[in-house]
């Protein structure tokens, strides 16, 4: 009897300790936090980009932000980032920043990536997966878009961006922003 009751619980307690480890992880493979609120302020980050330049999501501050979680060998990512360059070009002179953050690959096959495809915007290299973990990715592409005072107001999970998406996203975002400027000016 005592052997039956052990054999049945053996798997259960197997992957409750399972899961206890997987979800406590701190490392590159880690789960990841929460998705962050829409509304909610965006947290701040500090990663090197391709010069090995330190860049902060505080820096571009008063710019809406499309923050990009990618991969080379993620398909539907490099699949999207053709138009993340063609809204990037239009937009930049509006106020659209892209960052593209490389999860944990090398900077020279990141390097070779970006240069073969000729995108022009920042990408940054989360070598650690500490800044996806912030933003709750599990899972590529994903992509975050944040307004100019540092709320996030999109969470886009596995949907592939498209030029128009983008467009729409920041114009949104803008008329928002303008809005609250506008009311704030009459008061």
């Amino acid at each position: 009897m005592k052997t039956t009751a052990f054999r049945l619980m053996t798997p259960a307690i197997l992957c409750m300790l399972g899961l206890l480890v997987l979800g406590s992880g701190e490392g590159a493979w880690s789960m990841g936090s929460r998705v962050p609120a829409v509304g909610m302020p965006a947290t701040d980050f500090n990663l090197l980009d391709l010069d090995g330049k330190p860049r902060s999501l505080a820096e571009f501050r008063g710019k809406v932000v499309l923050l990009n979680f990618w991969a080379t060998w993620c398909k539907p990512c490099t699949t999207e980032m053709p138009a993340m360059q063609n809204a990037y070009d239009s937009l930049k002179d509006k106020g659209l920043v892209v960052l593209a953050v490389n999860e944990l690959e090398d900077e020279a096959r990141v390097r070779q990536h970006i240069k073969d495809y000729g995108h022009t915007f920042p990408v940054l290299l989360d070598s650690k997966n500490q800044v996806a973990n912030l933003y709750g990715v599990f899972g590529l592409p994903v992509s975050v878009f944040i307004d100019g005072n540092g709320s996030v107001q999109e969470y886009v999970k596995g949907s592939l961006l498209t030029e128009q998406k983008i467009q729409d996203v920041f114009d949104r975002i803008q008329s928002r922003g303008n809005l609250q400027a506008s009311s704030a000016d009459a008061n």
